[in-house]
């Protein structure tokens, strides 16, 4: 038995460390910290608290592109017309929200730091207070650091929410405790750790590549408080005394600070001025900054050049183009995460019948010249009528503004198959009107006939006796 023993504890000592290295990170459910793998199991009971995830400069640039980004978009709830259309819903639950969604915070704010939360932490949460009828009056955001998801032994799914100190005055910690999923809106990214109704922070995946960018920078500054390297140094090559010394220091300082700041100073006795020039090492390190920083990026889906990191210039229609892309991709995605988690908090039918919808057409606000452009394009297409376009600009309703239009030579592709009309003479007379049918039209023919017959015959009744009165007249 003991020689079991022995046996098993060398191979223990053998495999353990190697399964320590390929351990991923875990994370505390209690305080939502990560946990490294090398760490022991009771890390609580030694004074081991969960690593928060943090960042720096480069972290917090990356959450707010979203974050910022995501408060411009004005949020609105579209229900489906039927008829390919789409119309805007003012008094439903959903749209006081958007417009109001608590008494101390705009929804600029309120959208700001849920998607803060949400690309620090991973999960968003906010608590919903609800009316007499039984409709969400107002939401409250929650710290994700103290609130998370219970599951009871039914499978009914509760939350644990706090840190947030305006509901803590208004709920008991009680209540606080066992509040209902249908009262909590709940928005999560990717669930990796096998736990559907926890998100995990895209900062997870780079936690080594944030440690690394920490430790040099926080390397780089100890060594730069340290070393006190000035900009440049005097050398000579003859020997200078103590006292010689000190003086030609205060020589040079008379001349270059202070009020003689700017001068030109006169080297003398073989002095030369030398520039300290940037080391190896410290282009290392700015390098070694460059790659970490270019991960932690990665990790978060933005591109380098919209967080203005080292690297060649970018030229403005490819910087358009970039933020395009990430537009389109990365905070697409965002945008259209949150959108179905509050559609579907709100119990909304579903894109096409009933959503909501972040319009990123105001993150065009400030480029009028192709927003113009776009507008004047649609309505000379016939996609929007004129008072469409200009009510996108806030601008009042024209008069015969509400149809839309296109120019006349726009016409299907079948009718190009049909010989064109003809087009009358610009002299011709214009056609008469159609008769309701053939009897009235020969009787109208006939009558007009008989008017005409009758006025030939009278002119020349009048013709004969004007001759006969010129004739008789006439002396002979």
């Amino acid at each position: 038995m003991a020689l079991l023993t022995r046996a098993a504890g060398a191979l223990e000592r053998i495999f353990l460390p190697r399964a320590k290295q390929f351990q991923p990170l875990t994370m505390s459910s209690s305080s939502g910290g990560y946990v490294p793998p090398e760490w022991p199991w009771n890390f609580w009971q030694l004074g081991y608290d969960p690593i928060r995830p943090g960042g720096g400069a480069i972290v917090h640039a990356c959450i707010a592109s979203y974050s910022q980004t995501a408060s411009m978009c004005p949020g609105t709830h579209w229900r489906s017309t039927g008829d390919g259309g789409r119309e805007r819903v003012g008094n439903s639950a959903l749209s006081r929200i958007l417009k109001k969604p608590n008494t101390y915070q705009s929804i600029s704010d309120f959208v700001l730091n849920l998607v803060g939360s949400l690309y620090a932490d991973g999960n968003a949460y906010a608590l919903a207070l609800r009316n007499n009828r039984f409709e969400v009056d107002s939401l409250h955001l929650m710290d994700p650091a103290s609130s998370q998801p219970r599951v009871s032994v039914a499978g009914e799914v509760f939350y644990n929410l706090a840190g947030n100190p305006v509901v803590d005055n208004m709920i008991s910690r009680e209540m606080l405790g066992i509040v209902p999923a249908r009262d909590v809106l709940h928005v999560k990214l990717d669930a990796r750790n096998r736990n559907p109704l926890l998100g995990e922070a895209p900062l997870a995946s780079a936690l080594l590549d944030v440690a690394a960018s920490n430790n040099m920078v926080r390397q780089a500054l100890n060594y730069t408080a340290n070393q006190a390297r000035p900009s440049g140094v005097l050398m000579t090559d003859e020997p200078y005394t103590r006292e010689e010394t000190d003086e030609a220091r205060a020589r040079w300082d008379e001349m270059t600070k202070g009020a003689g700041a700017g001068g030109t100073p006169i080297l003398t006795r073989g002095l030369k001025w030398q520039q300290t020039s940037t080391t190896s090492r410290d282009a290392q390190l700015a390098e070694m900054l460059q790659i970490t920083d270019g991960r932690i990026a990665t990790v978060y889906r933005v591109p380098l050049p919209l967080l203005s990191l080292w690297g060649a210039p970018v030229q403005s229609a490819s910087m358009d183009d970039l933020m395009r892309f990430w537009v389109a991709s990365s905070f697409g995605f965002a945008l259209n995460h949150i959108e179905e988690a509050i559609g579907r908090f709100f119990q909304l039918l579903g894109w096409p019948d009933e959503y909501l919808e972040f319009d990123t057409a105001a993150l065009e606000r400030s480029n009028l010249k192709d927003r113009i452009e776009a507008l004047a394009r649609g309505v000379q297409g016939g996609i929007y009528a004129p008072n469409e376009a200009r009510a996108l600009e806030d601008l009042p309703a024209a008069k015969d503004g509400d149809s839309p239009r296109v120019q006349q030579q726009v016409v299907p592709l079948e009718a190009w198959s049909k010989p064109p009309p003809e087009t009358p003479r610009p002299d011709a007379p214009p056609a008469p009107p159609p008769a309701a049918n053939d009897d009235a039209a020969a009787e109208a023919a006939v009558k007009e006939a008989a008017v005409n017959q009758a006025k030939r015959a009278g002119l020349a009744a009048m013709r004969s006796t004007f001759y006969l009165d010129s004739h008789h007249s006439v002396s002979p």
